[in-house]
């Protein structure tokens, strides 16, 4: 039986190396890419039965690109591989069509698994992100978040709306500032805003902060 084919992407070498190692005895690793553009480039072109990719890719980051690889590839399993454990970025990966989404740190351990399922459309969570073992199987993990705004989502609204800056609101979270600015970007797609303006009254009708 053909081994599944499968298309890496990562910014790392090193990284995309190692995943090609610990993959190739049970997957034809067919491709690599090191950009989430090139990644979309070399998926239409190799067509794979999944891509692994990272969350944090320069010129178009791996969430993005999933969401694009949904529409022209439906059928390629998309499992990312990444050190970003924030259960925002998951909300946003499982949004965005994942089927898996593994830790780095964890990947000799739980990759081969997670991208074994996902050809059973079947999704995985890595432990390190969720406990809860509802965020693993034929469910979509995003359903167990819900509609309401997570307490991170609610902190970062918060002073947003109160002016303060991404530098700011990085040092008092101890979050990096590409954190701050992914909350308020994923903040504005599920509120529908498109402006700190529009954040700072939805946070003024919520009591969220006050005039």
């Amino acid at each position: 039986m053909a081994k599944r084919r499968l298309l890496l992407a990562d910014d790392h070498a090193m990284m995309l190396e190692g995943l090609s190692r610990l993959l190739a005895d049970e997957f034809d690793v067919v491709g690599t890419a090191v950009n989430g553009r090139a990644l979309l480039a070399e998926a239409q072109r190799l067509r794979p039965d999944v891509v692994v990719l990272d969350v944090a890719m320069p010129e178009l980051n791996g969430i993005e690109a999933a969401r694009r690889l949904a529409k022209i590839l439906p059928s390629t399993k998309v499992v990312f591989i990444t050190q970003q454990l924030d259960p925002a970025y998951l909300h946003a990966a499982f949004s965005a069509g994942a089927k898996g989404y593994v830790s780095k740190q964890s990947a000799t351990t739980e990759l081969v698994h997670a991208i074994r399922l996902a050809l059973k459309d079947t999704y995985y969570v890595t432990p390190l992100v969720a406990q809860d073992p509802r965020f693993s199987g034929s469910a979509n993990p995003v359903a167990m978040f819900g509609a309401e705004l997570t307490p991170r989502q609610r902190e970062v609204l918060q002073l947003v709306a109160e002016g303060k800056s991404t530098k700011e609101i990085s040092a008092l979270l101890n979050i990096s500032t590409k954190t701050v600015e992914f909350h308020r970007n994923s903040l504005m797609d599920e509120l529908g805003v498109r402006t700190t303006a529009e954040l700072t009254r939805y946070a003024l009708s919520r009591g969220i902060i006050n005039k």
